[in-house]
């Protein structure tokens, strides 16, 4: 039986897109512990909340939530610990560029596993302002409305 080379998304950042005007984006490998890993097979993280930054030329998550596996034998030091992210060296300093030009931050998106390993899709992010965010709603009840009259339409109902 052949492995399907992509699992089902553990973890999403839904808040991101309503928060920030996302950029590009990479996929990281992440540094976890045993009793990490079970419990996120077992579908239970959270990235709300989440960023990365660089230090000393290397890639930290922070504020992740990843609970403690409840049939582990041994604690695995903290829920929303920092933990190191997997990348090329190329790839780094392209995003300590980026940050260190100015405005952006790195936040993660979603978090699945490929392959058997934790992957960690991070993205370059621009802090929405409040109108931005209120625009974006709007934007998005028009579109529904629209949607709404045309299939009233369709189905023959005045309006």
């Amino acid at each position: 039986m052949k492995k399907s080379e992509v699992e089902p998304v553990v973890a999403r950042n839904r808040k991101a897109a309503h928060d920030y005007h996302l950029g590009e984006g990479w996929e990281a490998g992440i540094v976890l512990q045993g009793p990490e890993v079970k419990a996120l097979r077992a579908g239970r993280a959270s990235l709300v909340g989440g960023f990365a930054m660089v230090e000393e030329r290397e890639i930290w998550l922070h504020g992740v939530h990843i609970p403690q596996y409840s049939q582990s034998r041994w604690f695995n030091g903290g829920s929303r610990r920092k933990r190191k992210l997997l990348l090329h060296r190329a790839q780094i300093d392209k995003i300590e560029r980026k940050v260190n030009e100015g405005g952006l931050t790195i936040v993660p998106v979603s978090l699945y596993f490929k392959d058997g390993r934790a992957k960690v899709e991070i993205v370059l992010a621009r802090g929405k302002k409040t109108w931005d965010k209120r625009h974006t709603l709007a934007e998005r009840e028009a579109a529904r409305e629209v949607e709404r009259a045309v299939g009233r339409r369709l189905k023959g109902r005045p309006d």
